[in-house]
């Protein structure tokens, strides 16, 4: 089985045990956190900023920082709305998967950390979610009733101006010859997935694989991920070959 990543091919078989990267928003939970804080606290012309972003104009950072600025919201408000906000059904369960089977996890989004930490907490993944290690993500400050973004995983050099930089993200912790496996949802992770060998797609970022040609296993919910994962890991799909490990 070959996966096409970036317009070249890599031999699934030839890969070692993988790493795993999950976007958050709409992946890890059932709705775009960050839209419901917008819709629900945010001055009307968040829309007009969120139009920019998906013609092109702007990047996501920028995007991010004008949003949340526009945001009036007490911490407490945040807070509730935050613990109404479902986890995606099968997501309980393959954490604990990823736990047993001991596969490095790493959460790269745009979204708040602050978001991401609390709705986690519900699942016990809190205390290893700290921003730059097991989660690279959008800082969040509370003030004066407002918010202010913050981008700690902006990558300078990235030319589409993403609040976090997923791609360098990725190849920041990646270990040479180790796959990929990439799940997410949206257009915010179309350049996440040039980096990865394994792509579980739903919604806006598996049309955009169909059009772009990027091979990619649909899901629903992560329970579909989690079997799929399950049978690639029993098959010895990402066992690295001896001849290749002492190539490298």
């Amino acid at each position: 089985m070959r996966v096409k990543t970036a317009g070249n091919f890599r031999s699934e078989k030839q890969l070692q045990k993988p790493v795993v990267f999950s976007d958050f928003d709409g992946t890890i939970t059932r709705l775009d956190v960050t839209d419901v804080i917008l819709e629900q606290y945010a001055d009307p012309s968040w829309r007009e900023v969120e139009e920019q972003w998906l013609r092109g104009e702007i990047g996501s950072r920028e995007c991010f920082e004008r949003q949340a600025a526009l945001v009036r919201v007490t911490p407490k408000q945040l807070s509730d709305l935050i613990d109404a906000i479902p986890l995606d059904p099968g997501f309980p369960r393959f954490y604990q998967f990823i736990k047993r089977r001991r596969l490095p996890f790493y959460i790269v989004s745009d979204s708040f950390d602050y978001v991401i930490r609390r709705v986690l907490n519900r699942v016990g993944a809190n205390g290893q979610l700290r921003n730059g290690r097991r989660l690279f993500s959008t800082g969040l400050e509370l003030e004066a009733g407002g918010m202010r973004a913050v981008f700690p995983h902006s990558n300078h050099g990235c030319t589409h101006g993403c609040a976090t930089c997923k791609p360098a993200m990725i190849r920041s912790v990646r270990k040479k010859q180790q796959a990929v496996v990439f799940i997410g949802d949206g257009l915010s992770d179309r350049f996440a997935i040039e980096e990865a060998d394994v792509i579980f797609a739903k919604h806006e970022l598996r049309e955009y694989c169909r059009k772009h040609g990027f091979a990619c296993r649909p899901f629903e919910t992560f329970a579909d991920v989690q079997k799929d994962l399950a049978e690639m890991l029993e098959s010895g799909a990402f066992a690295l070959d001896a001849a290749v490990s002492a190539a490298g």
